[in-house]
């Protein structure tokens, strides 16, 4: 038995396994709450020919593969072949603790290498990781592997997205290398039929960004009808036939397609006899038979690419090939009926009893087991690495008697970038455009941008002055993004994948406007459910940007850094405490149990306090919180604030202690922690007896003390106070949208001034 009908057969089990794991889980399995269980029979169908080949003939352990999202029960059923899924979760898919709906790596045990769920975004995370591939196999730490081909498999409908266009252009400036898009193109989505001519403008723009292209129309078998009497006539249909036709005369089968072309052409003794001589299913089989169902063109294509330019395929397929639901319009969500299954199963030769079985259990296929179990990409097993944890330098303190923290972030960084250490070497800046502004100007002049090739500075060559001493080089350790912030998150959720992908650590840190995170929501979310690890600093944010108006003026991120999974959001009124949280969040990037990081920073210079950083005040400050002024015993009111309002809640604790002597000021560095920390405390089903770090702070303030709230943002943030002990809450923020000023004025307008503190304050105590 050769290659090709090894695969074929392979072909014929992986199509067998995705459609019954779904029929299983939506028709055979017991369902308790009634609901359908879903899948995709249709659009996995569509797949399996291009996957069998990849996995199967193709693919070496070093690639990476985004599988659309709609592949999954596909990409299960080939990891369970290959060893590295158990019938167990795939009998359970779509249920609790089985295969998860969409491939992801922080949910399936099988060898995931990019999550996908949210489409397009794995087609985009291709090319960033091929980035950062390049980027680390750049530098003297990396370990000399062999360089991997970055491949997305993509649904037609998934170029819908823009985010796929915004990193095409990304690619193109950065010379991208050593990425394959394979596109389904069965030319169906959800609500209907693709649009004539997609083909035609897809590769128009691949041309445009100086990639291969390489279009999969016709399959072995009409390649070998075409060479025949009557073939020229045949292909020129095929060429001309309308999407939505082609699709229905294949759902409708032999006999109408062939009295169809008939119809179209005439009855003309060679494409007559081309038709005719073939039997009604042999004619189905051969209007089937397109370049992305045919594993002989696939193989041949694939093999064919010796070059590291990025790759464009556009594979013509059928949605629900080989099933029943081929070719319906109606088929993205359709599930095949028990009958329809039937019918599939006698087609397939599937015997009863024998639904789960891999070809290790079939002793008349030993030879294929055998076969799978021996390629190089199989016998590479899980390749997700650990990578080592790295020593941080020492916390950087800045002596400042006045400072912004987005100033104060400049200068850390500055400093760290002195140091000639592994953890320096290893620090990647990157920003949508924005680095400047963003205060990462002083790391860029020390470790420069980051460039396949060396590239020098212009203004610096003709002896022009210029702040930005800036050189393009593999050295460079900054990796410049147009404004897109898609493309930021997507980057940052790459380069925070790099000790697992490449077994070689990074410590990304991005900078955009706060306001503007927002913009990349989706990929925000999306690298911290792949648990990348990262650090986003939001600056400048709030209200106190004052001149530059409501569109630069950020209200709800600090709702967003404490609902986002896998993100600790920090928001720092002091260039000591951002020191503190910066050099702990580099440790949390490493830590098993640990995650991606969000501070919040401000443009804003306020007053510094002159203080020791003891050890026990880092601790509170790195649990969320500590008293800026400790309450007495009798408190009438306590003011508590995050961030930068820090100076004006200073100012009105003045004012009111000339009445109440008792004040407090609890500062808030976290809210996100405290609040996590006091939830789990009393809802996890492991709760521990010792109080939580709230609880601790606030358990000697009296119940009928008022707490007032103040933060340059969303009141929600700081509101959830008054639920720790039954404090009263007075919450005060920003709930509507800025516009330009000076800082008093806007602070005034939003009544988050010192003077609205303090006379909310005597009302309420």
């Amino acid at each position: 038995m050769n290659d090709v009908d090894i695969l074929k057969k392979i072909e014929k089990k992986v199509l067998w396994l995705a459609c019954w794991m779904i029929h299983n889980a939506n028709h055979i399995r017991e369902n308790q709450d009634g609901l359908k269980v879903g899948g995709h029979q249709a659009s996995s169908a569509s797949i399996v020919s291009i996957m069998t080949a990849l996995y199967f003939n193709i693919l070496r352990p070093e690639d990476r593969v985004a599988v659309k999202p709609h592949a999954s029960p596909v990409f299960h059923a080939i990891q369970y072949l290959s060893g590295l899924q158990t019938k167990e979760k795939i009998e359970n898919f779509r249920g609790f603790g089985g295969a998860q709906s969409y491939p992801s790596r922080t949910k399936d045990i099988d060898d995931v290498d990019i999550s996908t769920g949210s489409v397009g975004l794995g087609v985009a995370m291709t090319s960033f990781i091929s980035l950062i591939q390049d980027y680390i196999a750049r530098k003297k730490f990396y370990n000399n592997r062999q360089l991997g081909r970055m491949i997305a498999l993509v649904g037609d409908a998934e170029l819908d997205e823009g985010n796929v266009y915004e990193c095409l252009q990304e690619g193109w400036k950065h010379d991208l290398r050593n990425v394959w898009w394979i596109i389904d193109y069965n030319r169906q989505s959800l609500d209907g039929v693709v649009h004539e001519g997609l083909s035609e403008r897809l590769s128009s723009v691949f041309s445009a960004f100086d990639w291969n292209l390489v279009v999969l129309k016709y399959g072995k078998l009409q390649e070998e009808a075409f060479k025949e009497p009557g073939g020229t006539k045949l292909r020129k249909w095929i060429d001309d036939c309308p999407n939505q036709l082609y699709s229905a005369l294949i759902f409708e089968g032999g006999e109408a397609f062939k009295k169809r072309v008939l119809d179209d052409i005439g009855d003309q003794s060679e494409i007559s006899n081309l038709i005719n001589k073939r039997s009604d299913s042999e004619f189905l089989e051969l209007m089937s038979n397109l370049g992305g169902h045919c594993i002989s063109t696939l193989c041949e294509s694939f093999n064919k690419i010796k070059d590291d330019k990025p790759t464009a395929f556009i594979a013509y397929t059928i949605k629900g090939w080989g099933t029943p639901l081929a070719g319906h319009k109606d088929n993205h969500s359709g599930l095949m009926t028990k009958a329809q299954m039937n019918d599939f199963k006698s087609k397939l030769e599937i015997n009863d009893g024998e639904e789960w079985n891999n070809f290790s259990d079939d002793k008349k296929h030993l030879n294929i087991d055998e076969y799978i179990k021996n390629l190089p990409f199989q016998k590479a097993g899980h390749r997700k690495f650990i990578g080592n944890k790295l020593v941080i330098d020492e916390p950087v303190l800045i002596n400042d008697n006045k400072i912004s923290t987005q100033s104060a972030f400049g200068k850390i960084l500055d400093s760290y970038a002195k140091n000639d250490t592994e953890f320096t070497q290893r620090i990647v800046t990157t920003s949508p455009d924005v680095s400047v502004s963003t205060n990462l100007g002083s790391w860029i002049n020390r470790r420069g941008l980051f460039s396949r090739k060396d590239n020098s500075d212009i203004f610096k060559d003709r002896k022009i002055p210029s702040a930005q001493k800036w050189i393009f080089s593999p050295d460079g350790q900054h990796i410049e993004l147009g404004i897109a912030e898609m493309n930021l998150f997507i980057m940052l959720g790459s380069a925070g994948l790099s000790h697992e992908l490449f077994n070689e650590r990074l410590f990304p840190i991005g900078t955009v406007y706060d306001p503007f995170i927002a913009r990349g929501l989706d990929a925000l979310n999306y690298a911290c459910y792949q648990d990348a690890r990262f650090i986003i600093v939001g600056t400048p944010s709030g209200v106190s940007l004052a001149p530059e108006g409501g569109a630069h003026q950020s209200i709800g991120t600090p709702l967003t850094g404490i609902s986002q999974p896998g993100l600790l959001s920090f928001e720092p009124a002091f260039a000591d405490e951002l020191s503190i949280i910066m050099n702990y969040s580099f440790n949390y990037l490493q830590d098993e149990n640990g995650g991606s990081v969000y501070i919040r920073l401000s443009t804003r210079s306020i007053d510094q306090p002159s203080r020791e950083l003891t050890k026990d005040l880092q601790d509170q400050i790195l649990k969320g919180g500590y008293w800026l002024k400790q309450p007495g015993s009798n408190p009438e009111i306590i003011l508590a604030y995050q961030g930068v309002i820090a100076a004006e809640v200073i100012e009105a604790t003045a004012n009111l202690g000339e009445k109440f002597r008792d004040i407090g000021v609890l500062a808030i560095t976290s809210s996100d922690i405290l609040l996590s920390n006091w939830k789990d405390k009393h809802l996890s089903p492991n709760q521990n007896k010792t109080e939580s770090h709230v609880e601790n702070l606030l358990k000697d303030v009296p119940r009928d003390t008022k707490i007032l709230t103040v933060i340059d943002g969303h009141q929600l943030t700081l509101s959830w106070l008054g639920s720790v002990l039954g404090h009263k809450v007075i919450p005060l923020g920003v709930d509507r949208f800025g516009q330009t000023g000076n800082i008093k004025e806007l602070l005034t307008e939003f009544a988050i001034d010192s003077g609205n503190i303090s006379n909310l304050g005597f009302k309420f105590a």
